[in-house]
């Protein structure tokens, strides 16, 4: 295939938001949240799990923990057990333990609202904070990669990267600022529901025209 110039992968991307935009209207967050604190959670527990075992587990944990205060004092063992079903538990108890003990020391126990804050956060990474500037905040501060956005990336040719952090360098190249959030959803919703990692559904794809790695 012959390179693609700048001007018409912009044009290709302007169309790919288009039709991602027409087939995923109501595409938001699938992590369960009702404020900043419990998304930053959410979003933590989430590495390496679905969002339907996070959400099966934060439906107690946030009627338990109300606050910044009540994971910085949790006891360890009993906050342990509340995530238990979540992979890597014992590790993310203790990062949400010391993220909130931050929270308290440095920010009065609120969540703050910038990209350095969060990610001096432990546990909270580039992806992390991107989550939550995006869902709980509004603020357009990056793309979140997860593993669909890195995928689908990939297999529309808008990225040549495997690290995160390049493949979002790529992608705010392409996409303008106010859909940084959105297209983040759009990927993962159509990498859930039409372009699986096994087995993609390009008969069926919405973005097959578009897309230069769809099957025949």
């Amino acid at each position: 295939m012959p390179r693609e110039s700048a001007t018409a992968r912009r044009q290709r991307v302007a169309l790919l938001l288009e039709r991602l935009r027409s087939t995923y209207p109501d595409a938001h967050c699938e992590l369960d949240f009702s404020n900043a604190l419990e998304l930053l959670v959410a979003t933590i527990l989430s590495a390496q799990c679905t969002d339907r075992q996070v959400n099966v587990v934060t439906g107690s944990l946030f009627r338990k923990y109300r606050s910044a205060r009540d994971y910085a004092d949790a006891d360890p063992a009993a906050l342990e057990s509340d995530i238990r079903r979540i992979g890597l538990f014992r590790n993310k108890a203790r990062n949400l333990r010391s993220c909130c003990r931050a929270l308290m020391e440095r920010h009065g126990g609120e969540v703050p609202a910038s990209m350095e804050a969060l990610t001096a956060l432990d546990g909270v990474g580039r992806k992390t904070a991107n989550v939550v500037l995006g869902n709980a905040f509004g603020i357009e501060a990056g793309i979140v990669v997860d593993t669909h956005v890195a995928r689908l990336a990939k297999r529309l040719r808008l990225s040549t990267h495997t690290e995160p952090e390049k493949i979002e360098s790529e992608l705010v190249g392409w996409v303008p600022r106010s859909d940084w959030t959105l297209f983040s959803h759009w990927l993962i919703w159509h990498g859930r529901r039409r372009c699986g990692a096994r087995s993609p559904d390009c008969a069926h794809c919405e973005l097959r025209d578009l897309c230069p790695s769809a099957t025949a």
